[in-house]
């Protein structure tokens, strides 16, 4: 009887599970239609009160995102004072909603690769998963690999889509 070989666990194909990358901690959405007057416009007086009567520990250790759910008139300084309440306090906190947070997230753990072990490697990004993996994330993977892979897939090592595959260059005549 023949000996069943595993191809794949014996190929030189790198796996990155984007999981992997998923930064730990709660996510939480500060939405500033909660303060506006009649729905439409954000008194300053109001504000600042509530800026000064809420407490910002209850953020301590989340991944804050702050909008503006409603077409309402908000001024920047808004924003800015909610970041500075929940700067003491949050992992980090942004301008969007919780699918520009984990855009946010995602690039800054990425930025982090260690690009030393890619060079001219084969490389598959897992697929489906358990997490919540933006699609933001597939991109900036893809981005910062490209120029040093020999050839990106998606999907399982089993069963790939290529994505990426670098053409040998032929010597000049």
């Amino acid at each position: 009887m023949k000996e069943i070989i595993n191809r794949v666990s014996e190929s030189d194909l790198m796996e990155i599970n984007l999981e992997d990358f998923y930064p730990k901690g709660e996510r939480v959405l500060i939405d500033v239609k909660e303060n506006l007057f009649q729905g439409l416009i954000l008194r300053e007086k109001d504000f600042r009160e509530f800026v000064k009567n809420e407490n910002w520990s209850k953020y301590k250790d989340k991944f804050v995102a702050i909008t503006c759910s409603v077409d309402a008139i908000v001024p920047i300084w808004a924003y800015m004072l909610l970041s500075t309440s929940l700067q003491p306090f949050a992992k980090n906190t942004v301008f969007g909603d919780l699918k520009t947070l984990e855009t946010v997230l995602f690039n800054e753990t990425l930025s982090k690769i260690n690009t030393e072990n890619f060079p001219d490697k084969k490389v598959v990004i897992k697929g489906c998963g358990n997490l919540p993996v933006p699609e933001s994330a597939y991109v900036e993977v893809t981005r910062i690999l490209t120029p040093l892979v020999k050839s990106i897939m998606y999907g399982e090592p089993c069963s790939t889509v290529p994505v990426m595959k670098k053409m040998n260059k032929s010597p000049s005549a």
